[in-house]
């Protein structure tokens, strides 16, 4: 049964001899997060866990105890470990996650409580904390600048190699877990469930030793070291389809269970063969967007910005806005790696839909501007729009991007480096660790609501 809070008691009232409170930012944040709208956006999505969650069962954590805790990790950066570690070693995190003197959840129990929330419910807890920063005069959505990240997904670098070793160990674990099932079906020989693991890593190990070394021959031996592990990899494949089809028949939920997740990793795995194939053997170049780069991650894309230190990267493109203030009005996790000029029109529109005005100024960098972008910001009432315009310019733009608002504007837009900065240092938006779509939705809107919080609270703090 879905519970809302504990019985409220301030446990710093049973230890007053020793004169505890909470540090003026935790206590400021305490008043800011006990606002019904968050908590009742938030007991929507729990409230789904089970059909009857809301009336029947075991009590649960009290959903006011899940929205802080969540905060709390991702304010300080802590896994979920240590965010049951901490809050149950400290009074002061005790009061602010409202817990008292009751169990802390364990981190297993948080885990599965913060799965449930969706990505639209972040969407609209940014709105309201955005709301709640105009009620509190710390922004009033005057200026808008916009730039793109990109948040690494948690995989190892990719190579064909690893990729095929990947394939071939998560098939053979799961053919070990469907012999376990099917240990009673006479009709299936024991090679189904052979295990090659051993044999791809030795091939592995081979093609990096061949690597190493230069000239004709390694590379000879590089490709026929390849050959074998695709090989491996091809009877593997061919092994967890005939499990596949057992499974399938056995007719249990358990074995439909295990064979959807064998056919889904077939799927994958037989994506990387092919690319191999391509890239190795026919030495033919496979495009970005075809590319997979992950067993675990598969729509981690592959992105390049630039940059020299990292010229390729793998993860996700991410959309950021910023207002005046200091704080993130829009973060939006895009597909691939797209223009950035395709991103001011929807940035504008939500700008729009929140403030409910269009912010006087509009800023970003030279990789935004279009005509149809500057003619579009004009035509929703922006005054100022400090977009340069790449390439060549005519005398009359030089002369436009020359004036001194032009320039202001401009020299404004460059604090969106260090937001993002401050975003990947202490808010976690370096490398997600959570998976899939929604996991990525939920990490980056985590992060940038507890970014948000804090600079509503050192401004208001005063």
């Amino acid at each position: 049964m879905l519970r809302d809070r504990y019985h409220r008691t301030n446990v710093f009232d049973m230890v007053s001899q020793a004169n505890l409170s909470m540090e003026t930012e935790l206590a400021q944040m305490d008043t800011l997060l006990d606002d019904d709208t968050l908590f009742q956006m938030v007991r929507a999505d729990l409230a789904k866990r089970y059909p009857h969650t809301t009336t029947d069962g075991r009590p649960s954590t009290p959903v006011e105890v899940i929205l802080r805790m969540l905060v709390v990790r991702h304010l300080f950066g802590w896994s979920y470990e240590e965010t049951e570690r901490w809050v149950r070693d400290s009074l002061s995190l005790r009061q602010f996650c409202r817990v008292y003197l009751e169990a802390v959840p364990d981190d297993t129990t948080l885990l599965r409580w913060a799965n449930l929330i969706q990505p639209k419910t972040l969407h609209d807890l940014l709105d309201h904390v955005l709301h709640l920063a105009q009620r509190l005069k710390v922004t009033r959505g005057r200026k808008l600048r916009m730039d793109g990240t990109v948040v690494e997904t948690n995989i190892h670098h990719p190579t064909d190699s690893t990729l095929l070793n990947d394939g071939v160990r998560v098939l053979s674990r799961t053919l070990k877990k469907a012999q376990t099932v099917l240990k009673d079906v006479t009709s299936i020989s024991d090679k189904v469930f052979r295990d090659r693991t051993r044999m791809a890593k030795r091939c592995v190990k081979s093609i990096m030793d061949a690597v190493r070394r230069q000239g004709e021959e390694a590379d000879q031996t590089r490709k026929a070291t390849y050959r074998r592990l695709l090989a491996v990899t091809q009877a593997t494949v061919r092994q967890a389809r005939h499990a596949e089809t057992a499974l399938k028949e056995a007719g249990t939920r358990t074995s439909q269970k295990l064979a959807k997740r064998l056919g889904d990793m077939v799927v994958l795995v037989e994506r990387v063969i092919d690319q191999a194939t391509r890239r190795v053997l026919q030495d033919q170049k496979v495009p970005a967007t075809e590319k997979l780069v992950s067993l675990f991650e598969p729509e981690t894309a592959i992105i390049r910005k630039g940059k020299i230190q990292r010229p390729t990267e793998f993860g996700r493109a991410i959309w950021l806005d910023e207002v005046e203030g200091g704080l993130v009005s829009r973060y939006d996790v895009l597909d691939g790696n797209p223009g950035d000029a395709e991103q001011l029109k929807p940035s504008l529109d939500h700008h729009i839909a929140v403030f409910g005005k269009p912010p006087g100024l509009v800023t970003a960098d030279r990789g935004v501007y279009s005509s149809d972008n500057e003619t579009y910001a004009l035509a929703q009432g922006v005054k100022h729009v400090a977009i340069p315009k790449p390439g060549a310019k005519s005398e009359e733009r030089k002369a436009h991007e020359q004036q001194g608002w032009f320039r202001r504007a401009y020299a404004w837009r460059s604090g969106s480096e260090g937001r993002i900065s401050l975003l990947k240092r202490c808010f976690g938006l370096a490398r997600c660790l959570y998976h899939g779509d929604a996991g990525m939705e939920r990490w980056v809107g985590w992060g940038v609501i507890a970014h948000d919080l804090r600079v509503i609270v050192r401004a208001t703090g005063h």
